[in-house]
């Protein structure tokens, strides 16, 4: 069997408060637009700028993170998979969506914004939270047989 990956690494800001809802099966989803940007210098030295929208979905213990900490503004490191969607609306139209399902969310402002509802996030540091698959506990990763474990002060060597 042949591997595949599909994965989404976005740093942006919140273009909006997430919206929060739960299913009829209980789970909570919290859904939020993030947008990134892209700046450059043309040739004939003129600045450019593309702001590109996503939408960012993210599901239970991650919804009520995001409930609680994004807010519009908020610079935001999402990393997650891409999924498209595809459904008839009313009125029998074809309507398409495209989503980044969040698995890990890390909130690269609160710590230097000084807000309340940062108290999460001691002074310096980003507060993260990753998604962990459903039944199933989150365990440190295992070094490869043979390679050189590395502490905290260990330098990589890139």
């Amino acid at each position: 069997m042949s591997r595949s990956l599909n994965k989404a690494l976005l740093i942006g800001n919140a273009g909006a408060d997430p919206e929060i809802r739960t299913t009829a099966s209980g789970s909570r989803v919290a859904s939020f637009s993030l947008a990134t940007t892209r700046r450059w210098t043309t040739r004939a030295g003129q600045d450019q700028e593309k702001t590109e929208w996503h939408r960012v979905v993210a599901w239970d213990r991650l919804a009520d993170i995001v409930e609680r900490f994004v807010k519009k503004g908020e610079r935001i490191f999402v990393e997650g998979r891409i999924e498209y969607r595809s459904w008839e609306d009313q009125s029998g139209q074809t309507r398409y969506a495209t989503e980044i399902i969040a698995q890990e969310l890390i909130l690269l402002s609160g710590a230097e914004s000084g807000r309340g509802s940062r108290a999460a996030a001691p002074q310096g540091q980003e507060t993260r939270a990753a998604e962990e698959p459903r039944g199933h506990a989150a365990e440190p990763a295992e070094s490869p047989p043979g390679a050189p474990a590395l502490g905290a002060e260990d330098e990589l060597p890139f």
